[in-house]
């Protein structure tokens, strides 16, 4: 992990998908935070000296056995503690308290009535909707505590014993769903923590211009550019830290949007002056994805031969030693627990999960521990154009998991042209800057269908498009009947083998943005 500033705070993990989010909100606030496994040694917890700590939920249950649990030390470090949902229910058992099975399971939506006045809810309503995710609830506080709020299911929905500092909510204010949990968080960090506004964008530019000149040296780093966002600032970083030891290698693998090599070559090569190699292997990559239906073997093999690729070209340099990416914290995250925390794995990522054994680079990811938001700010910082800055995330692996099934010429050309008007017509639409992310998915499906008087039995394309801050969670967006219309109408008309169009109205959880 990246070294933070002095002052942060630490996050401990009990397996919840919403960790990640924890961490994000806290940094909305601008202080620096970091997630560690829920089992770290205490004697490690006091090494990182934070000002704060945040017990994550999780899925288990606290009155279970072998439910991962915490030293009882911890709460003896003097410094202000905040427990979310699973993290509530363990501090409440650890100092007294009891927790039982709710008779009734609370899940989404609630209302949050505040009954007595705290810092931790200063400026706020005295009733304000919450997100609740939990089967089991406190029965009775630790000595010391007061119940601060409740719901219509749980009497104790927030808890404090302010002379500690320790604090419980039963609800989830880290999620998009409770609209005043970054109060909360702030209110947590500034007022009862003592936290300073330290974290920004320039200050982690700063650092990380440091640490990558005491670590590279004079050697020679390989940059993996996509064209996407992530590579794209840190392919622009590290020429601003390191200059002419950067080489970026382009490896049109097939798989991109219209253009892309194009667009590429004119941006880094010509306009910033980075050295660059374009890479031809297109044949190569349909070549080992033939007959490869699943997702994850896809992304492995994709993974697989990037690395190939890099290190033949790493031969033509010379030595190289490093090879840097643009891995974010949700692709770790969602690949494996990046801490050794119990998180489980939704989907491995190309670059994380599918990185081979005997990979001869060490690596530089910087991004590592940053969202896409972030990234787009330190993109700013350095200067970007827009168009680059808030283009729309596209994976790594490319069009390759956006066709379910195998991954042909033929399956390759009706997806990018379907996904090229897709684009087109959000733009005319004036909606581009208005969803986090607009794309096609090819279905491994045939339909009936009449075109021309004639029977036709043809391919079926669904569109996605969400609404987003950081790509962990998302809402699908509701364009409008007329623009969904014309690019259902466009893509019917325009992309041979195409019959039917059909919207994805899904959100982030249940579903994943992505198909695959």
């Amino acid at each position: 992990m990246e070294k933070g500033p002095a002052e942060l705070v630490t996050i401990l993990d009990f397996g919840s998908q919403y960790t990640q989010l924890i961490a994000r909100r806290v940094r909305e606030c601008q202080v620096y935070s970091e997630i560690v496994p829920y089992n770290a040694p205490l004697e490690e917890i006091k090494c990182r000296a934070p000002k704060a700590l945040i017990l994550s939920g999780g899925p288990a249950s606290v009155t279970s056995s072998g439910a991962p649990a915490l030293e009882k030390e911890i709460f003896h470090l003097g410094i202000p503690i905040l427990g979310i949902c699973y993290g509530m229910q363990l501090m409440a058992r650890l100092l007294g308290g009891k927790v039982r099975a709710a008779l009734k399971r609370e899940y989404g939506r609630a209302e949050l009535f505040i009954k007595e006045k705290s810092p931790l809810f200063a400026g706020l309503e005295e009733k304000m909707p919450v997100w609740m995710s939990h089967g089991d609830r406190v029965m009775s506080l630790p000595p010391g505590f007061t119940a601060l709020g409740y719901s219509a299911n749980s009497p104790i929905a927030a808890m404090g014993d302010e002379r500690k500092g320790f604090y419980g909510l039963q609800f989830h204010p880290e999620v998009m769903h409770t609209p005043k949990g970054a109060t909360i968080i702030d209110n947590f960090l500034k007022k009862i923590a003592g936290c300073s506004p330290e974290w920004t964008m320039h200050s982690f530019i700063k650092r990380t211009e440091e640490e990558i000149k005491e670590r590279v040296g004079k050697e020679k780093v390989i940059c993996a550019l996509s064209g996407g966002v992530d590579s794209s600032v840190l392919a622009l970083l590290l020429h601003k830290i390191i200059g002419g030891q950067l080489t970026a290698i382009f490896v049109d693998n097939g798989l991109l949007r219209a253009h892309e090599a194009e667009e590429v070559k004119n941006r880094f090569k010509n306009l910033y002056h980075i050295n660059l190699i374009l890479v031809d292997a297109r044949s190569r990559f349909l070549e080992k994805l033939k007959g490869v239906e699943s997702p994850e073997e896809k992304r492995k093999i994709i993974g697989a031969e990037f690395i190939r690729i890099f290190e033949k070209e790493a031969k033509n340099i010379g030595r190289v030693r490093f090879l840097a990416q643009g891995t974010l914290y949700p692709d770790v995250i969602e690949s494996r627990s990046p801490t050794g925390g119990p998180s489980s794995t939704i989907k491995t990522h190309h670059n994380v999960g599918g990185l081979p054994q005997d990979m001869h680079f060490e690596l530089i990811e910087p991004f590592k521990f940053l969202f896409k938001d972030e990234v787009r700010k330190v993109g700013e910082e350095l200067g970007l154009p827009r168009e680059i800055v808030w283009r729309h995330p596209f994976p790594g692996p490319g069009l390759a998991v956006r066709i379910i099934g195998e991954v042909t010429e033929e399956r390759l050309r009706i997806i990018r042209e379907a996904e090229r008007i897709l684009d087109e017509e959000i733009k005319k639409g004036g909606l581009y800057d208005k969803v986090w992310q607009a794309f096609a998915v090819l279905l491994p499906v045939r339909t009936v269908g009449v075109m021309g008087d004639e029977r036709t039995y043809e391919n079926v394309i669904a569109l996605r498009a969400v609404t987003s801050r950081d790509g962990m969670t998302a809402d699908w967006a509701t364009l409008p009947y007329e623009v969904i219309a014309r690019i259902s109408n466009s893509i019917t008309s325009e992309v041979r083998g195409v019959n039917r169009v059909v919207y994805d109205v899904s959100s982030k959880p249940p579903s994943t943005i992505e198909w695959e």
